[in-house]
């Protein structure tokens, strides 16, 4: 649990989304992060947001009406409920969080939202997720489920153990469910990589743990996953909208993003 004088990963992405919920801490965080660290810092925020709308209204066409939003971060434009139910008056969502501000923003978001509510739980703990009260009211394992995780997975851990953690969600989730996933990567940007790595853990509770696209297709094999097209790319090429962020180059989002369909 970050404090208001340290730095919480949610709230400078808050922040670099254009958001208001977040503190001098973070705003000067994320100001240093993009002179001395990672200049592309906001744009690798909203290329991951954009990315995620996408892959909603990909999944709600595909007959999805359900989602669990791991590590959904502080309410900003373009919400998972909201896309979703732009197409499915009826979507559920079940958003998962542990940032404090990330919790209560989201509980006065919903107070009236019937079809959707919010997890205070770190999502590296998935039983005590999937056991929560909202994730059994809301969701139905019988029926295909939108498990997402994106711009979530790096701040788990070797120690965590990944592959358990997405394991046990998968474990629970039936056939024709989709897995929206997005990861930050040291692929071709190693040094900036590094700064990135040795800055969240000297100034944040949530380090980040990089990984390599050959990591991330292992990872989500081991689990059961099959990506559809086009794969793992870089978020601006995953089904690109011309409306979306794109005032840099694609590589520039250093992240490889992807959906995956489970087939039992």
């Amino acid at each position: 649990m970050s404090s208001h004088n340290q730095p919480s990963a949610a709230r400078i992405y808050d922040y670099d989304l254009g958001g208001s919920r977040n503190t001098r801490a973070d705003r000067d965080a994320s100001h240093r992060i993009r002179e001395e660290i990672a200049p592309n810092g906001p744009f690798v925020a909203r290329a991951n947001r954009a990315f995620l709308g996408r892959a909603v209204r990909y999944c709600v066409n595909k007959g999805i009406g359900q989602f669990l939003d791991l590590g959904s971060g502080i309410p900003t434009v373009g919400n998972v409920h909201e896309i979703a139910q732009r197409l499915n008056p009826a979507a559920r969502t079940v958003y998962v969080d542990n940032e404090p501000v990330a919790v209560s923003d989201t509980k006065r978001l919903l107070a009236d939202e019937p079809n959707a509510d919010i997890v205070g739980e770190d999502l590296r703990n998935p039983d005590a997720v999937l056991s929560a009260e909202p994730t059994r009211r809301l969701l139905d394992f019988d029926q295909p489920i939108g498990l997402l995780m994106v711009a979530a997975l790096h701040y788990v851990d070797p120690e965590a153990d990944p592959e358990r953690v997405l394991r046990t969600y998968t474990d629970a989730l039936p056939s024709g469910s989709c897995l929206v996933f997005s990861q930050i990567t040291a692929d071709n940007r190693a040094e900036e990589a590094q700064r990135v790595i040795d800055w969240f853990a000297e100034n944040t509770a949530t380090p980040v743990t990089m990984r390599s696209k050959a990591e991330i297709t292992e990872l989500l094999t081991a689990c059961g996953w099959e990506l559809i097209e086009p794969g793992l790319v870089y978020p601006p090429h995953w089904n690109p909208d011309p409306a979306d962020p794109n005032e840099l180059p694609a590589e520039r989002s250093a992240t490889w993003a992807g959906v995956a369909r489970l087939d039992r």
